[in-house]
């Protein structure tokens, strides 16, 4: 996708061409596919306490040290899987975030074998299929957490998921489209 380099964007993703291409590409558009989105919970749970720029540069390193999210394979890895990922220099090597990563393999596994439907079905309800649009004229409007993500928090942290804090979850509604928090003259914003 090129986009021209003079349309307007959100401030944020101004520093790096990186986060342009995130921006412009999968920030605040809408994902649906169930192993995109258990993929992304992961990453931004392994953000925590860290900028994303942190984990943009790790995810083709997230995917293959992760069986490019296989949730069956990484909900069986075991303390030689750990070990392994822990040396892998791809990814952010936090054991808290490492096994928070394989506990959420197994929940993500959970959800889909209760008859729930989808991870997308689970998550999206919370917004009831539509993505929430906002009308921010300026990045300092932009909250941190809302209701919906202190509720769809307690709901991932009830199923059994990790790393899921409510502002974490925020950032992650953000990045999978349920929230769109382009600014209004965003060139994203009508897309």
């Amino acid at each position: 996708m090129t986009v021209d380099p003079l349309l307007t964007r959100c401030p944020w993703c101004l520093k790096d061409d990186r986060y342009k291409h995130y921006h412009d590409t999968v920030w605040g558009i809408p994902e649906h596919d169930d192993r995109k989105l258990f993929a992304k919970l992961v990453l931004d749970g392994a953000q925590a306490g860290l900028s994303w720029y942190t984990i943009l540069v790790r995810i083709e390193g997230y995917a293959r040290a992760f069986d490019e999210w296989d949730a069956e394979r990484i909900a069986r890895y075991g303390p030689k899987d750990i070990e392994r990922l822990m040396n892998d220099p791809g990814i952010i090597r936090n054991r808290a975030k490492v096994k928070s990563a394989i506990t959420n393999a197994q929940a993500y596994l959970r959800i889909m074998e209760q008859g729930k439907g989808s991870f997308d079905g689970f998550l999206w309800r919370h917004v009831d299929h539509v993505p929430l649009v906002n009308q921010w004229t300026n990045s300092a409007q932009v909250p941190t957490r809302t209701a919906v993500s202190d509720a769809l928090s307690k709901d991932l942290k009830k199923a059994g998921f990790s790393f899921v804090g409510t502002t974490i979850v925020y950032a992650y509604m953000q990045a999978i489209g349920m929230v769109d928090d382009h600014l209004t003259d965003c060139w994203r914003r009508d897309r």
